[in-house]
């Protein structure tokens, strides 16, 4: 959901105001969010990887 956020406020701005690097970001971002969102082993796998990341983090912080 974070990204979704990002992306739109990214895509907000001005396009005389990006700069290349800017606008590969952007699409790095865009194709992160897509295969998070994809129902793909690789999409999967990655959800699973940040769910144990932020379980370990939670239960840390305790």
């Amino acid at each position: 959901m974070l990204l979704a956020v990002i992306i739109v406020f990214r895509q907000r701005r001005r396009t005389e105001a990006r700069s290349r690097l800017d606008e590969k970001f952007t699409v790095i971002i865009v194709l992160a969010l897509g295969v998070l969102i994809a129902p793909t082993p690789v999409g999967q796998g990655i959800i699973s990887f940040l769910g144990q990341l932020a379980s370990g983090v939670t239960q840390s912080a305790r």
